[in-house]
């Protein structure tokens, strides 16, 4: 079978079933995510307890490649040290801005059904903004955008 077909049914049914999607009341991080191009608007909160991600969870309005993302990211960091989730979120930004490294972490495994993105420019901050997220939550920043110098496609932050 296609691997770019299993990797659209992988996206597809984060779309439609997203993992982790809903409020997380008892958060210690949050942050607020925009993609004004696009019009995603979600929020990322996380429980974090001794330098590990306890719960994560996300919530709002997006495109389907948003959501998946999103949906993907939470199940990939959650359970897991900040420090993994911090160099995860910068192996995700270069996969779909730049390109895959010839041998992926483990940790990316599923979410190389991303790396097509980076050559669909105006997909690339939508599949980004959750990470972007992610990352503000964090670092305690309250907003995350995916515009001026937070354009993954043009800030050089990779």
């Amino acid at each position: 079978m296609d691997p770019k077909f299993l990797y659209q049914e992988m996206i597809l049914d984060h779309n439609k079933k997203p993992r982790n999607f809903g409020k997380l009341d008892d958060a210690t991080h949050r942050a607020e995510g925009l993609n004004p191009l696009c019009g995603d608007h979600i929020w990322v909160a996380l429980k974090v307890d001794a330098e590990t991600i306890g719960a994560i969870a996300f919530e709002g309005h997006s495109c389907a490649i948003c959501k998946a993302s999103a949906s993907m990211m939470t199940a990939a960091v959650k359970g897991k040290p900040i420090a993994t989730a911090e160099a995860l979120v910068e192996e995700f930004r270069q996969m779909v801005t730049v390109g895959m490294h010839a041998t992926p972490s483990p940790a990316l495994a599923r979410l190389t059904a991303f790396a097509g993105i980076k050559d669909l420019p105006s997909r690339v901050k939508c599949a980004v903004l959750p990470w972007h997220t992610l990352d503000a939550a964090l670092h305690q920043t309250a907003n995350a955008t995916t515009e001026g110098d937070a354009d993954p496609a043009a800030s050089g932050r990779h």
